[in-house]
């Protein structure tokens, strides 16, 4: 069942795909009507998942489920990496690599893979107070404090 993402609890389950380039308009139209029907009828065992999604910068989609009322299974899941996966046919974009970061240059949001960045890290283009995406962060609650955050407070920290 969709519910407006803002409704759902702070302790929600969280995935993050990022995009490696940022959607247009009108595919970020068409990308929240998808998401918004898969996420009305995505369900566990035929019981609904409270879910709800937003897209931020253009660039992120982030589902998230609220466990308390039902939590994900193995097929539920499956269901919603089929249907990103579909997404990334459709749109021609890569969702699914986490081997890929993303970090903020100003108000820009880049992408590199993960050996650019080490790179630019060596070579002192990003620092430890590069804001990047730590797309690992699995509650809401996470996301709203940790997911946005200087290089050296997550993962990216052994880098810079």
């Amino acid at each position: 069942m969709f519910v407006n993402f803002d409704s759902l609890p702070d302790n929600s389950r969280i995935w993050i795909y990022q995009c490696n380039r940022s959607f247009s308009d009108s595919e970020l139209q068409e990308i929240s009507e998808k998401l918004k029907a898969f996420l009305e009828g995505w369900t566990a065992h035929g019981a609904d998942l409270q879910s709800g999604f937003e897209i931020k910068y253009k660039r992120f989609i982030v589902i998230a489920l609220d466990q308390q009322v039902n939590a994900a299974t193995g097929c539920s899941i499956d269901a919603s990496v089929k249907f990103i996966q579909e997404l990334e046919k459709a749109y021609k974009v890569d969702l699914m690599d986490k081997m890929n970061v993303s970090y903020k240059q100003g108000e820009y949001v880049a992408y590199k893979t993960l050996t650019d960045f080490k790179k630019m890290a060596k070579d002192k283009a990003v620092s430890k107070n590069t804001i990047v995406f730590n797309n690992l962060v699995n509650s809401k609650a996470e996301y709203a404090e940790f997911w946005e955050v200087p290089a050296s407070e997550s993962w990216h920290s052994r880098f810079v």
